[in-house]
């Protein structure tokens, strides 16, 4: 790991100057968009004079740089306004609460994911040229075929109407209750039988990805001379996959695996909306609807900040896993 910490070091000091630079653009095409916020948010029943009030309070009449200038000032203080749709409520309320929903039913398809793919993926690289090859990646492949708007209702279909198996959808926000941690942390919703559905409708189409790229790994490695060296020693095939091929193979599932986590804070528009989940995802949907000008920057930033933070968990990850990543002063990024 010699390195690593000046490496780090550069990237966190890099780090707000893009932060800046999304913050700015997303503004200015957030600002110069179509629409009005506090148009749509007052409905039908529009006077002008209200309107130029309450304008003149978010500060919307003052010059686009000037409004920036106001939007930074707030952030550094860690203020992320309040939402023109939800009045009142500041707006890291809203999306804290509803980003807890979709990381719940969104780290549980990760874990089927990845719990899948991989012993997929090693399974086929281990069974090349033989008719199981194929076919076990062709099975997840038909999965990931098939939209979703195609398989929510699908499984409405069979596990609700058919075999009453599921509730039709919805969510249940505490299921479980955990009295020490704060709100909404110590309300656990994925431990309802609520979460099967959303988690299985975005794992099955995700399993096919990572069961191919556990497979190419593999492959690769497979041919390796310490791999073929282990077994002319007489090691046993087992120890041969577990400690020479699967380390390395899986190596390039770790950048997957922290873009996945970053991916849990989007949620899923679709599948939100037609089981009636109340996530991020649809949230989102509904701010950029809305103009809802906070909210949208405010998922703009905690994304970027995510992206930037899991890059360089990933750098650490691969440090520790591999001894030969090595991050001099001549290494940048």
């Amino acid at each position: 790991m010699q390195g690593l910490f000046p490496y780090i070091v550069r990237r966190l000091l890099w780090a707000p100057v893009i932060l800046l630079a999304v913050s700015f653009i997303a503004f200015v095409i957030i600002r110069f968009g179509p629409g009005d916020p506090v148009r749509v948010a007052q409905g039908r029943y529009t006077d002008p004079e209200a309107l130029a009030r309450v304008r003149h309070a978010e500060g919307l009449d003052k010059p686009l740089l000037e409004q920036y200038a106001i939007y930074l000032k707030n952030l550094a203080h860690g203020d992320l306004g309040e939402s023109f749709r939800y009045r009142n409520i500041p707006v890291s309320e809203l999306i804290f609460r509803k980003t807890w929903v979709s990381a719940q039913y969104g780290l549980v398809a990760l874990v089927i994911i990845f719990g899948i793919g991989i012993p997929v993926g090693l399974y086929a690289a281990l069974r090349q040229g033989r008719w199981t090859d194929p076919f076990s990646i062709s099975v997840f492949l038909f999965f990931q075929s098939v939209p979703v708007l195609i398989t929510v209702p699908l499984m409405l279909l069979v596990l609700v109407l058919k075999l009453h198996w599921l509730p039709a959808g919805g969510w249940n926000s505490c299921a479980v209750d955990i009295g020490f941690l704060p709100d909404p942390l110590n309300c656990i919703g994925a431990l309802d039988k609520r979460v099967i559905m959303p988690a299985l409708a975005i794992a099955l189409p995700g399993v096919a990805g990572v069961a191919r790229l556990t497979r190419a790994t593999t492959l690769g490695v497979l041919g390796e001379d310490y791999v073929r060296t282990a077994r002319a020693k007489g090691l046993r095939e087992f120890t041969v996959i577990s400690r020479h091929v699967a380390r390395n193979a899986l190596l390039p599932l770790v950048t997957v695996v922290a873009i996945s986590l970053v991916a849990l804070l989007e949620g899923a528009f679709f599948v939100e909306t037609l089981l009636g989940i109340p996530g991020i995802g649809q949230f989102a949907f509904e701010s950029v609807k809305g103009r809802d000008y906070n909210v949208i920057m405010a998922l703009t930033m905690i994304m970027a900040v995510a992206f930037i933070l899991m890059n360089i968990v990933i750098d650490i990850v691969y440090t520790i896993i591999d001894p030969r990543v090595r991050y001099d002063r001549q290494r940048t990024s």
